[in-house]
């Protein structure tokens, strides 16, 4: 299992009340589907920028209250959007972080790529968030960090994977200020100056998921239990990356059935 933000959608989880779980399948099957749109097949860049630009024509047509033409933004607009009245800021905000990784492979500082994970997957805490109805500006806060630690974890597991898509996710001034080029990491060479570099990405990735964890305990019920779990799958990531020493162009860190044990007895423990 990764940590990337799509798939910490608790789909199918036993942890979502009933009501809710349509609803999140709605929202999953179009943030998967626009992720796919940008990220996956033999598609030109302008044929993904025009997908993409489909279904933000499409959340046009729900914010003027129409009927969308898509079958998926038609479950989307019956199933989550109309009964709880979701914004659509989230999914605009979605849409335009998958525009910018059809155009933008590189980040200049850990600023522009904090501004891509706002966009890219702090949507996701927001709209589950929305779905339970806890919209005070603390939870979205923590909701915040949480979901930017998550993508940053996603980052540093696939520095191989983004690179054999043409994208470095790591800050260009830090790979400098690390003494650490691209060609090296085309090479897969995982030296000291790399591993020193990859603590530095890890260890501010966990301050911020630590900044955000409270949630799970300020929220109550199934939510605050799956968002704990959600939160020691990460942590438990960050501490596979510092054992393989950071080497993930041999070793990809995921969780396997004694991590799900280690993270459903954590979670219950923090309730």
């Amino acid at each position: 299992m990764s940590v990337n933000h799509y798939e910490n959608f608790p789909v199918g989880s036993l942890a979502v009340p009933r009501r809710l779980r349509k609803p999140i399948h709605a929202v999953y099957a179009f943030a998967r589907t626009a992720d796919d749109i940008a990220d996956e097949g033999e598609l030109s860049d302008e044929e993904r920028l025009w997908g993409l630009m489909d279904l933000e024509q499409e959340l046009a047509r729900i914010g003027r209250g129409e009927k969308p033409l898509m079958p998926l933004m038609q479950r989307l607009q019956s199933e989550a959007i109309r009964p709880f009245n979701l914004p659509l800021a989230p999914f605009y905000d979605l849409l335009s972080a998958f525009k910018q990784d059809v155009v933008k492979t590189r980040y200049q500082n850990f600023g522009e790529l904090v501004d891509y994970c706002r966009r890219s997957a702090n949507p996701v805490g927001r709209i589950m968030l929305h779905l339970y109805g806890k919209t005070d500006g603390v939870s979205i806060a923590r909701s915040d960090g949480i979901c930017t630690a998550l993508q940053l974890i996603n980052f540093w597991q696939d520095v191989a994977v983004d690179w054999q898509k043409g994208r470095v996710y790591i800050p260009q001034d830090d790979l400098q200020r690390f003494g650490v080029t691209e060609a090296q990491i085309a090479e897969g060479r995982a030296d000291f100056a790399f591993q020193r570099l990859m603590a530095h990405q890890c260890t501010r990735a966990f301050q911020i998921l630590k900044s955000g964890s409270p949630l799970g305990k300020t929220l109550k019920g199934r939510i605050g239990f799956e968002l704990r779990m959600i939160v020691v799958g990460g942590q438990l990531i960050l501490q596979k990356l510092d054992g393989c020493k950071y080497d993930v162009f041999t070793q990809r860190p995921v969780l396997d059935k004694k991590d799900w044990l280690i993270i459903i007895k954590r979670a219950l423990l923090k309730k």
